[in-house]
């Protein structure tokens, strides 16, 4: 396969990779997109729980392994828009504070080299891109905005608005969570109980494929090659830069040469090819001489929460509409961080079963039909090692022990006592694995150091004149909020920057 030369190579195509494409689209300079996976088909099987869940009909058949050796099967998607083609579509802005230094139970969560107020310009574009859903003035934790929401937020259904009430009879402060759905006039949206971790068959979904990918395949000068998979970089004899991509598809190897190289693989597999990109120049992996490439992996401390009022039905259908803060920045009995509680998508008795195969279905799914479903979030700090390697096979290995959980059982704690208050008796909790890692991030950390980090605040690696990595790797810390608006923010941050370098 030969290709011609292009200005810039982006490999993935997630809110990294997607939205750089979308914000380049028009500089004049040829883009090339290089996407291991393919367009995600529309079909009936998008939204049913059986082929989503437990049969895993989306998800790669690779396995990483943990510390000691033992396979997982990543949460990781490899499509056309990567993971955002099945996130919960919730895009929140990183809070002003967590850009500083913040000291937590469990350590110290280090300072980005940007602010929020170098960041809330494109965050602000972001959001109209994302068609984000919001409202603001509800959370006491909201960072200063520019200007209002791009659309109103989703409304609450009935059960929730109730919830909403109840939880405000608390003094605490619920707000509508921001969310990337099409529910403009003639929007696509149709609020189906299928959006969190399901892909949407409507194309509803503020996704990098629906609102960046496509539209930048509009410009003559962006290409796309799917089904092709990133091998190596290959550098220079000096290995100041990156001369050519070596890829793969369909079992024939080629080059691909640009004058730039943005990375944007997601955390992970981003460092991977880094490490796999290894030369003489580079001899512990390409822009690696901090030896910092792969570590401070950080995903969240994740748990789900199941609140049942047996008395009741549920019968929300997009119930992902509103989350709490107020043990944000502190505990009511605890000076330090404690986390985020946002809803999660219905869950529904189908989406258990893969989770809970000893409980017979009609339970599971009583339980469902009566359940308010949270997700509860906390800061997982960066720990140098927990950490992204290869084994001699070439594959995969984690390490990840997480940390700073005492502040995380006191919001498991408070979000128990908070529902209970509200109506729901009965409260189900579970961790999540090394395997929910939808929100990794920090593995090729950014910083104005280059002995204690592989990127600049612009996201070019300080060993490499012209490779960028552009995904949740380049995350200092990992805040408590979902990543992807962050992400996305930044991509239009660098892209700028990509447009001035080349005026200059």
């Amino acid at each position: 396969m030969k290709l011609p030369n292009y200005d810039i190579v982006i490999i993935g195509t997630g809110a990294g990779g997607g939205t750089l494409a979308y914000a380049l689209r028009e500089s004049g300079a040829k883009i090339l997109l290089v996407e291991r996976g393919d367009y995600l088909p529309q079909e009936e099987e998008n939204w049913q729980p059986r082929a989503v869940f437990d049969e895993a009909r989306y998800k790669p058949t690779e396995s990483w392994y943990d510390e000691q050796g033992k396979p997982f099967k990543p949460g990781v998607h490899y499509y056309v828009g990567g993971n955002t083609k099945v996130y919960g579509a919730a895009l929140p802005r990183l809070r002003k504070a967590d850009f500083g230094t913040i000291e937590h139970e469990g350590g110290a969560s280090p300072a980005w080299p940007i602010s929020y107020d170098e960041l809330e310009p494109y965050y602000a574009k972001a959001e109209s891109i994302y068609r984000v859903h919001g409202a603001g003035g509800q959370d006491p934790t909201e960072p200063p905005r520019s200007g209002p929401y791009p659309y109103p937020a989703v409304p609450h259904e009935p059960i929730i608005q109730q919830l909403c009430e109840r939880l405000q009879a608390q003094d605490l402060h619920p707000f509508a969570y921001p969310m990337g759905i099409d529910l403009r006039a003639d929007g696509a949206c149709i609020r189906c109980n299928t959006c969190d971790g399901f892909p949407c068959k409507v194309l509803a979904k503020s996704d990098s494929d629906v609102c960046c990918v496509r539209p930048a395949l509009e410009s003559p000068d962006v290409e796309l090659v799917p089904r092709t998979v990133a091998r190596q970089l290959l550098t220079s004899a000096d290995g100041k830069r990156v001369v050519a991509l070596q890829a793969e598809r369909d079992g024939e190897t080629f080059e691909i040469h640009a004058d730039r190289f943005v990375v944007c693989c997601g955390a992970v597999n981003s460092a991977r090819l880094l490490l796999q990109s290894a030369n003489e120049a580079h001899p512990n992996g390409l822009a690696n001489a901090s030896g910092m490439v792969g570590r401070h992996y950080m995903v969240h401390n994740n748990t789900a929460l199941m609140a049942v009022d047996p008395r009741r039905r549920n019968d929300t259908q997009f119930q992902k509409t509103m989350a709490v803060n107020d043990y944000y920045a502190e505990g009511p009995d605890w000076p330090y961080p404690m986390g985020n509680i946002q809803l999660l998508g219905k869950l529904q008795g189908g989406m258990l079963t893969a989770a809970k195969p000893g409980i017979p279905k009609f339970i599971l799914q009583a339980m469902a039909d009566r359940s308010v479903d949270w997700w509860v979030m906390s800061e997982d700090l960066p720990d140098p090692e927990n950490r992204v390697t290869l084994r001699s096979d070439g594959r995969v290995q984690v390490r990840w022990q997480p940390n700073n959980l005492a502040s995380h059982r006191k919001l498991i704690d408070a979000a128990k006592e908070m529902m209970k208050a509200a109506g729901y008796p009965l409260v189900l909790v579970e961790r999540m694995g090394i395997d929910t890692n939808s929100h990794q991030c920090g593995t090729i950390r950014s910083g104005d150091d280059p002995a204690t980090s592989v990127l600049n605040p612009y996201c070019r690696a300080h060993d490499v004149d012209n490779l960028f990595v552009v995904d949740s790797s380049f995350f200092p810390s990992s805040a408590a909020m979902n990543p992807a608006l962050t992400i996305a923010a930044q991509a239009l941050r660098v892209a700028d920057h990509i447009k001035d370098q080349a005026h200059h």
